[in-house]
């Protein structure tokens, strides 16, 4: 019986909204989009700008850490002004024009861009600035001399070719102080490390004995014990002057109150050293207005057209989307009108087009299809197992009640009649267990390594007995030394369900050979007879559950129809695979391929054919 949907729950009228939704979001990110867009090239400009002023900030900076005072700044002003097309002003800290692009009598700017100072590099940062903030530029009495610079140059050479022969590519650097250094050495080797290129020259080691002088009377001003045992040295691996210090061997705890005033004292030596040589602090004032961040704005006319175009893309969407919700929902309703029918009348619906709706129609028809055959397969299940029980159990009923009534003795004969159809009944309830429990996935195994010879033989013997019976020839063998790791009781089971089915199919004076041999990483196992074999078209079926080709149940050779399914269930728990080939009249040769041990196992040579 159909149900009357709620039209809130309507799938044409979800997919309305879904589509009205992603129509006003599309319309909204595009006008985001233009909006950010042109806000962004905006910026882009200001950003370029932003740039030149840090040049212009370089510039000077560079030009304070090398000259003693501001004098002769007026060319290089005037040829960033020229450069940037801006206005450029330096001043002293209390307002005093240095240089100035801009006419006399130009009033400055009401605040200064930044500050010069190249011994205080806080709104300036270049690759190599010491941790102190001075400028690197900044070289003062750590000036090499012309001699020194020659012989450190000859010292680099050595050290060059050093790191070549082990393979490393570098190339020599001179510093603003003339020392050259190499690039790419932060790996040196050990016959490399000679240390002579790294010894401070006579006037590297005068100013750092004048620097470390000064930062012990810091030192002693602040009441340090042990000041005299201040040393600074050179830190050619930060290419800066005066970079790293140690107090002789006593260990000064980072983060405590010495180290904060060790560190400040090698600072401000460091400054007050290096004081003379630079320019005094100057005010930077550079022209170009306001840096407020611009942001660009739609005018009336421009909303209103995007209004427009939003209203004529929405009144499209909700027409399109009503056509193809129709086309959508016409198959899903017959679908559910199918799917609402009583299960017994396998109901299938009609497929009319090729997209995913009529994917979907055909997977129904073939589930209806397959749940009417497993209905077909059940009732014949159930019919089988019903005569395979009631044959057994009616014999020995049978027999019991005879023997109650006196109509015969219970001779051993009769015993071991009854209590080979027990047998018979418990083989099939014991199958019938098995395959429960690989249905419900509580199928265990206990796995171990296993000889495939002794497999091969401990299932023989168990069967020479039938196979004498039968009148046929049981042998084995082995190609190599193959080990499984697999359960042994399980192999056994899977490969006795095999024996005895091809016992039964095999005529007198045959032979069934079961045989094994790797492949790879696998163990192939073979049960081959020489019966009557399988037809073609039955071969698909010899692993389904209750079926024979032979449709007889005699005990020749009709079995239950269980054994081949629990050697395949078996196989998928091992994480192996069962096959089947068979050609009528020749026979059939059923394949197992199991994991091999890794590895593999000592053993014994290859069984021998019995």
């Amino acid at each position: 019986m159909s149900r009357r949907i709620p039209l809130r729950k309507r799938l044409s009228v979800r997919l309305l909204v879904a589509s009205v939704l992603i129509a006003v979001c599309s319309v909204a990110a595009t006008a985001w989009l233009a909006v950010e867009t042109t806000t962004r090239a905006l910026r882009a400009e200001q950003g370029q700008v932003l740039a030149e002023d840090m040049d212009v900030l370089a510039r000077l900076s560079g030009y304070a850490a090398t000259h003693p005072t501001w004098q002769g700044v007026d060319a290089l002003v005037r040829s960033l002004s020229e450069k940037t097309g801006r206005r450029i002003a330096l001043t002293t800290t209390d307002r005093t024009t240095l240089a100035d692009s801009a006419p006399a009598g130009t009033s400055l700017p009401p605040r200064a861009a930044a500050t010069v100072d190249p011994l205080r590099t806080d709104t300036y940062t270049e690759r190599g600035a010491q941790r102190s903030g001075v400028d690197p530029r900044v070289v003062g009495p750590y000036l090499v001399t012309e001699q020194e610079s020659v012989k450190l140059g000859k010292l680099a050479l050595v050290r060059q070719k050093c790191f070549a022969r082990f393979g490393i590519e570098t190339s020599i650097v001179e510093t603003p102080s003339g020392r050259p250094v190499l690039s790419n050495d932060d790996e040196v080797p050990t016959d490399c490390a000679d240390g002579r290129l790294n010894t401070p020259t006579p006037s590297e080691e005068k100013a750092l004995t004048d620097l470390t002088e000064r930062a012990r009377d810091c030192l002693g001003r602040h009441d340090v014990k042990s000041a005299k045992a201040l040393f600074v040295h050179l830190d050619f691996v930060e290419r800066s002057l005066g970079g790293r210090y140690e107090l002789g061997k006593i260990d000064v705890p980072p983060g405590s109150e010495t180290a904060r005033v060790l560190q400040n004292c090698v600072d401000s030596a460091r400054r007050a050293q290096l004081d003379p040589y630079v320019a005094p602090t100057a005010e930077l004032f550079l022209g170009g207005g306001d840096r407020t961040a611009v942001r660009f704005d739609m005018s009336p006319a421009n909303k209103a057209k995007v209004v427009g175009v939003a209203g004529l893309v929405l009144a499209v969407t909700v027409a399109v989307t009503a056509v193809v919700a129709t086309r959508l929902v016409r198959p899903l309703r017959a679908l559910t009108a199918a799917a609402q029918q009583p299960p017994q009348l396998h109901v299938r619906v009609p497929v009319t087009t090729r997209d995913e709706t009529g994917i979907l129609a055909a997977a129904f028809n073939d589930l209806t299809e397959r749940r009417e055959r497993l209905e077909d397969q059940r009732k014949a299940m159930v019919s089988d197992i019903a005569h395979e029980l009631r044959s057994p159990l009616t014999n020995i009923r049978g027999w019991l009640e005879v023997t109650k009534d006196g109509v015969v003795a219970p001779a051993p004969e009769l015993l071991a009649s009854l209590h080979e159809e027990a047998l018979v009944l418990q083989r099939i309830i014991d199958d019938l267990q098995d395959l429960a429990a690989a249905d419900a996935g509580t199928l265990r195994l206990q796995r171990e390594p296993v000889r495939a010879d002794e497999l091969l033989v401990q299932v023989a013997a168990a069967h020479r007995v039938a196979a004498d019976t039968a009148g046929v020839t049981l042998r084995t063998g082995t190609d190599g030394e193959p080990w499984l790791d697999a359960d042994p009781v399980r192999m056994r089971q899977a490969l006795g369900n095999l024996v005895s089915n091809a016992l039964r199919h095999t005529p007198v004076g045959k032979t069934v050979t079961l045989a094994a041999r790797c492949e790879g990483d696998d163990v192939v196992l073979e049960v081959t007879d020489t019966g009557s074999g399988i037809a073609p078209e039955d071969l698909p079926q010899v692993f389904d559950r209750f079926w024979r080709a032979e449709k007889s149940r005699s005990r020749r050779t009709g079995g239950s129809g269980l054994g081949l399914p629990i050697v395949r269930h078996l196989m998928a728990a091992h994480g192996g695979t069962v096959e089947v080939a068979s050609e009528p009249g020749a026979g059939s040769v059923f394949t197992l391929r199991v994991p091999g041990l890794v590895g593999g196992a000592p053993g014994p040579g290859p069984a021998p054919l019995q």
